[in-house]
């Protein structure tokens, strides 16, 4: 596993004009060393982090060495949203956290860029929450990043995001096992009913001492497992950023940065998404077009909801093999 490594940003302010004196921002990297290839910056989701391939890579059927986002050809970065209590310290959670919004976050990684001597991005890619930071990142510098890949995700948060955001926050402020019980719901807005039909078709556990259903099983299964894993704090957090996506941006704010972005825009949708919508996105993409040509909308076709963005790997790598091939093809001829 690359290590995990640390940047110190200091005097931020926030969004809401809270001063932060310090934040530490963890990261790792991957691949070519900073400074001698094209940067490739992924941004992870709600309860992602850093390590992005690997053996416990969320993304390593994506990222490595030969794959689509070959490590052999590009710098890979990815930071952990501050609070995501990647590192293990439970000094750095963050308890005001509504304070933060992901154009905070957004601002972060650009500085935590900035350090490392990255100016200018070849690709800024993420799914879900991580799609909706990299947004918010190319709203910052409209020029420095040349492929913007939001996967799954969108520039604003929907009125049914929203509501959806209420209801996590209810359960994890007010559940007496707020992270099991907050990640039951979630797992029902990540899947569909035809995908949860393809997996369990009613079946029962084969205990007889069990009455469950398949279904329950997998569902307390998954509770129990971000239970393990997760701070309370950090997904009241993480949950409470996807309500903030895109508050600062307008239809018209949007526009004009679409008449003033260099970004390639690369958006894919999940068609049965229940979280970021296809037709969210299809608007978005709409909205673009009228002004700009450098966008291209791409659909991953799945039973499985949002997450297809973490299942449909082979509809993923065929839909991104062309924005990563033209560097490989010049690192070869080189």
């Amino acid at each position: 596993m690359s290590a995990l490594q640390r940047v110190d940003i200091f005097d931020f302010t926030l969004q809401n004009a809270t001063h932060k004196r310090w934040l530490p921002l963890y990261y790792q990297v991957f691949g070519q060393p900073v400074g001698t290839a094209p940067v490739v910056l992924v941004n992870h989701a709600l309860t992602g982090n850093s390590e992005v391939t690997g053996k416990n890579g969320w993304w390593k059927n994506l990222i490595g060495e030969n794959k689509t986002i070959d490590t052999e050809v590009y710098t890979v970065i990815a930071f952990n949203v501050p609070g995501n209590g990647f590192d293990g310290n439970s000094e750095n959670l963050i308890p005001n956290y509504k304070d933060f919004t992901t154009k905070d976050v957004a601002r972060l990684f650009w500085e935590g860029l900035y350090s490392l001597n990255v100016k200018q991005l070849f690709a800024a890619i993420g799914g879900s929450l991580g799609g909706a930071i990299a947004w918010e990142m190319a709203f910052l510098q409209p020029k420095n990043i040349q492929h913007l890949i939001p996967i799954a995700s969108d520039w604003k948060a929907s009125d049914w995001l929203i509501a959806n955001v209420l209801v996590q926050d209810q359960i994890l402020n007010n559940s007496s096992a707020p992270i099991h019980d907050a990640r039951l719901h979630a797992m029902l807005l990540y899947r569909t009913p035809e995908s949860l039909k393809a997996k369990f078709n009613r079946s029962k556990n084969e205990n007889e001492n069990d009455d469950l259903y398949q279904i329950e099983s997998w569902l307390l299964h998954h509770g129990k497992k971000l239970e393990s894993r997760f701070e309370l704090a950090a997904y009241k957090l993480m949950n409470h950023l996807l309500k903030t996506i895109g508050e600062t941006t307008n239809c018209g704010r949007f526009l004009a940065f679409a008449k003033e972005t260099t970004a390639d825009i690369h958006l894919v949708a999940v068609n049965s998404d229940y979280f970021f919508t296809a037709d969210e996105n299809r608007e978005t993409y709409e909205i673009l077009k009228r002004v700009t040509q450098n966008v291209a909308y791409s659909e991953i076709n799945s039973i499985h909801g949002h997450d297809a963005f973490l299942i449909e790997f082979e509809q993923l790598n065929t839909i991104l093999k062309n924005i990563f091939k033209t560097t490989k093809l010049k690192t070869k001829q080189a």
